[in-house]
């Protein structure tokens, strides 16, 4: 059975960092194709964060370049994303999610307009919880 579990979440303030990780099992890490956070804010549609493939290529949306970094320990079977300088718009539920071994997908993450989007993806947590005071 795969599980994608998240944690590292919590309430800091502006300026603060944070860093969640993604423990899976029943695949190990380094079968999937892509791996990506995703996070959905209070009343928001759901919105890409990052992304890595299996070659280890990442790619980001505008509004967190620069301060987030997605990573991944295949000994370890984790993703992360250490993400620094938050601020309150980053307050938000922030999910792992991963496609399926057995049906990767074509692409993982594009950016377009300073928007990442991403799609098949058949695996995902139920989330941490980011909460980023003024």
């Amino acid at each position: 059975q795969v599980q994608l579990v998240e944690s590292g979440g919590g309430s800091v303030q502006a300026g603060g960092s944070l860093r969640l990780s993604c423990a899976t099992s029943g695949y190990i890490s380094s079968t999937y194709h892509c791996m990506v956070w995703v996070r959905q804010s209070p009343g928001k549609e759901r919105e890409g964060v990052a992304a890595i493939d299996s070659d280890g290529r990442t790619s980001y949306a505008d509004s967190v370049k620069g301060r987030f970094t997605i990573s991944k320990d295949n000994a370890k079977n984790t993703l992360y994303l250490q993400m620094n300088n938050l601020k309150p718009e980053d307050t938000a539920m922030y999910y792992c999610a991963a496609d399926s071994p057995d049906q990767p997908v074509t692409f993982c993450g594009t950016v377009v307009r300073g928007v990442l989007y991403y799609s098949g993806l058949t695996y995902w947590g139920k989330g941490a919880l980011v909460t980023i005071s003024s």
